[in-house]
């Protein structure tokens, strides 16, 4: 993982060369179209309320889980024992993305999202939120944050997402066996370059002609950065978005050039 202080450095890099985030001089459709409808919605949704009191129940949630970390490790401990209040402060996308990711759901109303790394089910609710007829898997590492995140789902009622717990690694295999096709897919654990690019390849056969994949942290670290760079350049990506904290790429045949861009958000 890279320090802090180069994280911040390569984040200011990011604010001075990406795109503004107004659509001026963008000439996909596409990329205009999500900057307008997602990047720049500023509307406020009633689900925010919901899942953002969820939130703060979580911040003060002094519960101690016994978690299995499977990927790249937590920058914020090395014990294996974690408090609620502590995943939620580190180990859970801020309102500013969970957000998004519901803005996401909400406007391309994809019918099947896989989530990797359900952590305490912030994300996964944004994401079943945006799209309450979708069907959601959500795979989790730890059985006990699984199990949070669980009663956090019963909470804000929502039934159509469906638990997987275990590693990653065996999980999504097992998942993709039944060639179901997904139409969202975040990718949010691990943090390692290998791994990363496996769940990629694993997922290419099981997405659908007009699939996004949003990839988090694609700046945590060197590996990460190099994993994003092989991903945006696949042969079947037609366009990838750098959001600095959010990699996306889109999978859509109409789309005759391939297309990069840097949006600041």
């Amino acid at each position: 993982m890279y320090s802090g202080i180069k994280i911040a450095a390569k984040y200011l890099q990011y604010l001075i060369t990406a795109s503004n985030g107004k659509g001026h001089g963008i000439h996909s459709p596409f990329v205009f179209d999500f900057i307008e409808k997602i990047l720049n919605d500023h509307r406020h949704f009633y689900v925010y309320d919901k899942v953002e009191a969820l939130r703060q129940r979580m911040l003060n949630d002094k519960r101690i889980l016994e978690v299995q970390d499977y990927g790249a490790g937590s920058s914020k401990s090395v014990s294996n024992k974690r408090s609620v209040s502590s995943i939620a402060r580190n180990a859970v996308k801020s309102p500013k993305y969970g957000q998004f990711l519901f803005r996401l759901a909400n406007h391309y109303q994809p019918g099947r999202i896989l989530e990797l790394g359900t952590s305490l089910g912030i994300s996964t609710s944004y994401l079943a939120l945006g799209n309450p007829r979708a069907n959601v898997v959500t795979v989790e590492g730890s059985r006990q944050i699984a199990s949070v995140a669980e009663d956090n789902f019963k909470d804000l009622g929502i039934s159509s997402i469906q638990q997987v717990v275990g590693n990653f690694d065996e999980s999504l295999p097992f998942l993709l066996q039944s060639e179901q096709q997904f139409d969202l897919v975040f990718i949010d654990g691990n943090h390692r370059k290998e791994p990363t690019l496996n769940y990629f390849k694993l997922l290419l056969k099981n997405l659908h002609n007009e699939a996004i994949l949003i990839f988090d942290d694609i700046h945590w670290s060197r590996e990460m950065e190099e994993a994003w760079k092989q991903i945006s350049s696949n042969e079947n990506v037609r366009v990838s978005i750098d959001l600095f904290f959010l990699g996306i790429v889109v999978f859509r045949e109409s789309i005759r050039e391939k297309q990069h861009y840097q949006i600041r958000f």
